[in-house]
């Protein structure tokens, strides 16, 4: 079973995550974006990391719900809004379970992923961070591992498709041949689950 503690793992695994591969986003967003991805996303979880050692929510629900506020509140650009709607709506569809099982963490994930396909207008082959989280939902429920693998194979899979939404969009057929920095960073979010469970 997967407690609060877990949740503040899986944030903190993330931070770490985005910290080592803050320049390997910027660099993938310089292509196709605006060249902030990384230090947009490294703030951001620096601030979730702090919220969380100060407020220590109780529950799984919690932990990402103060999680997802935080983004939305610290991170410019559109992946403040993005990232916090997809922890804070999987927060809210946890509940206040004290504890919550890998079944319950893959359908809420769906729930949060539901919510930012809808925010944002995309769907699977728009060449954005769904591309990564669509398949790792589909597997999670299989295993950590599992999720982790489809996430990556999913944002490798932006590399040829042509944006359909977002600021990459506006490049056209010049966004073909980049790999998605939303896809990428999303893989990182899912990665952090196995060190995490680590």
């Amino acid at each position: 079973m997967l407690d609060a503690a877990f949740f503040r793992r899986w944030m903190s695994a993330t931070a770490a995550a985005v910290d080592r591969e803050a320049a390997r986003l910027t660099d993938l967003d310089s292509a196709i974006g605006d060249a902030d991805h990384g230090a947009n996303l490294q703030r951001g979880f620096h601030a979730v990391i702090a919220v969380l050692e100060k407020e220590a929510p109780g529950t799984p629900g919690t932990v990402l719900t103060v999680a997802g506020r935080e983004l939305v509140s610290t991170v410019g650009g559109a992946s403040g809004p993005l990232y916090g709607t997809l922890l804070r709506r999987t927060g809210k569809a946890l509940g206040d379970a004290a504890e919550v099982n890998l079944e319950q963490l893959a359908e809420a994930l769906g729930s949060g992923v539901a919510a930012v396909s809808q925010l944002g207008g995309a769907a699977a082959g728009d060449k954005t961070m769904l591309d990564a989280l669509l398949p790792a939902v589909a597997a999670l429920g299989e295993s950590f591992e599992a999720g982790a693998a489809a996430a990556d194979a999913g944002a490798l899979a932006t590399v040829p498709l042509q944006a359909r939404k977002g600021r990459a969009s506006y490049l056209g057929e010049r966004s073909i041949g980049h790999l998605d920095p939303g896809a990428a960073s999303s893989a990182l979010l899912i990665a952090a689950l196995v060190e995490a469970a680590a």
